[in-house]
């Protein structure tokens, strides 16, 4: 028996509890892990919390690294001692656990545990973000919404490095200063600020190419009024509540614009896919285009305070559950 944070009703962080759980010896194609990181993301409070329903009990959290303890029948790329990492496999908040082998990419030389926990969902999610979903290059123009949370700090950075003149929002000074170290050349305070008159004032008028947005309700209407004309808008979170269009000729009458609702779960289905951006991630850390900021670690006993922090909008950067 192993510990595991499990779920056995949806709720708020108070439904999290560590528990003794049993793993079992890995199956066809699988592989059993030990982790030394875990990963704290947005997707497992909407999995808690019962916005994405759960088919209940459940081991939370979708991401971590590790080392293979064991393989199982048809698995030939893996072996013990390997360092690997994950994400989007529900199961994570756990001392050790089983995953498909196909879901797992081997970490290089430079990329330790912790930043490979702290990086997967985040700078995948970073990577078909500005790669895929709208291919940034020079003289592309964008705003990041939470410009200094997890995902942000990573895209944010990124999307620099990729040429692109960076709009970043964040919610206070210290956060602000934070986004500004990472990548932006003008930041927003999103509470406190008009964001869509400060985007129009920072573009001459002319509006953003793409805005991508983790927030969700609050943030979203402003966000059409800051796009060009046939620009994009990806709205890829729910921190603050999920959106709705319940008329839709709004993207017409604000000049034709785009609306998509990507997932990782689309976007690193095939285990190619998922290998391509890992590559492409490892590799922007480590020629130093995108630096990592672990900026909170707890337990994986105090995984509800870690939440409430969370949610609450107190934490920066990435954050760990260290088992």
């Amino acid at each position: 028996m192993i510990k595991a944070i499990v779920v056995r009703q949806p709720g708020g962080p108070d439904v999290m509890r560590l528990e003794d759980w049993t793993v079992g010896e890995p199956g066809e194609g699988q592989v059993r892990i030990r982790h030394t990181a875990i990963g704290l993301n947005f997707l497992d409070v909407y999995q808690r919390n019962g916005l994405y329903p759960m088919q209940t009990p459940f081991v939370a959290g979708n991401e971590g690294a590790g080392e293979v303890i064991s393989v199982g029948p048809g698995v030939t790329d893996l072996k013990p001692g390997d360092r690997v990492a994950y994400q989007g496999s529900l199961g994570a908040y756990a001392q050790e656990r089983l995953i498909a082998a196909d879901r797992l990419v081997r970490l290089p030389e430079g990329i330790d545990d912790q930043t490979a926990a702290a990086i997967m969902l985040k700078g995948l999610t970073a990577w078909y973000l500005l790669c895929q979903t709208f291919v940034v290059k020079p003289g592309h123009t964008v705003l990041f919404h939470a410009a200094a949370g997890g995902v942000g700090l990573i895209a944010t950075q990124w999307a620099k490095a990729l040429g692109a003149r960076v709009i970043g929002t964040a919610g206070s000074a210290e956060k602000l200063e934070l986004a500004k170290a990472h990548g932006c050349d003008v930041v927003i305070n999103y509470r406190e600020e008009d964001f869509v008159a400060r985007v129009r004032e920072a573009t001459d008028g002319a509006g953003v190419d793409v805005v991508y947005d983790g927030v969700g309700k609050d943030t979203f209407d402003g966000s059409l009024d800051c796009l060009k004309p046939r620009g994009l808008m990806v709205s890829f979170g729910n921190a603050s509540g999920v959106v709705a269009i319940p008329d839709v000729t709004v993207l017409a009458r604000k000049g034709s614009l785009y609306v998509t609702r990507p997932t990782t779960a689309t976007y690193l289905a095939d285990p190619k896919d998922l290998r391509a951006g890992a590559e492409a991630l490892f590799e922007a850390v480590l020629l130093g285009k995108v630096k990592i900021a672990v900026n909170q670690t707890w337990p994986l006993a105090q995984a509800q305070a870690a939440h409430e922090a969370l949610e609450s909008r107190q934490t920066t950067g990435s954050t760990l559950l260290l088992p």
